[in-house]
């Protein structure tokens, strides 16, 4: 399944669905080295071992977790301002999950594996993802 022991959910800021996040980071992922898609945070996550060994980014799309990325590495990210931040560096599949409903919060929280939605299976050749509208509504009634 590709989920490690820990991982984080952070709420997606800026973009509605998986789609759009996937064509953000990839416009910009050009620019970095490596190409990988990166998100930086303030905060440096104390438990990185336990992250690296597997674990995923989960993304939060207007209420619901619909999608995760597995956490490459962590990098050091001098800002402009001189304060150090961390790059958390992803795969740039884009894994879509069973939707979860998650409440707001601000900056990324840890999410253990035991707690993590379950990936769900890839769209045949021609099928095409639910809406996201759809797939909080069958979150909601407890289908998905």
């Amino acid at each position: 399944m590709g989920r490690g022991s820990l991982n984080l959910v952070k709420l997606c800021v800026g973009t509605d669905t998986v789609e759009e996040l996937a064509a953000w980071q990839a416009r910009r992922a050009r620019a970095l080295p490596g190409g990988l898609p990166r998100h930086v945070t303030r905060m440096w996550p104390r438990r990185q071992a336990e992250l690296l060994d597997g674990g995923s980014l989960y993304w939060v799309f207007r209420g619901l977790i619909l999608a995760r990325q597995r956490i490459l590495r962590l990098e050091e990210v001098i800002g402009e301002d001189g304060v150090r931040r961390c790059g958390i560096v992803l795969d740039p599949e884009l894994v879509r999950t069973e939707p979860v409903p998650r409440r707001a919060f601000q900056g990324w929280r840890y999410l253990p594996a035991e707690e993590a939605p379950r990936d769900l299976a890839a769209p045949q050749a021609g099928e095409s993802a639910l809406p996201a509208e759809l797939e909080r509504a069958l979150s909601e009634i407890g289908v998905r």
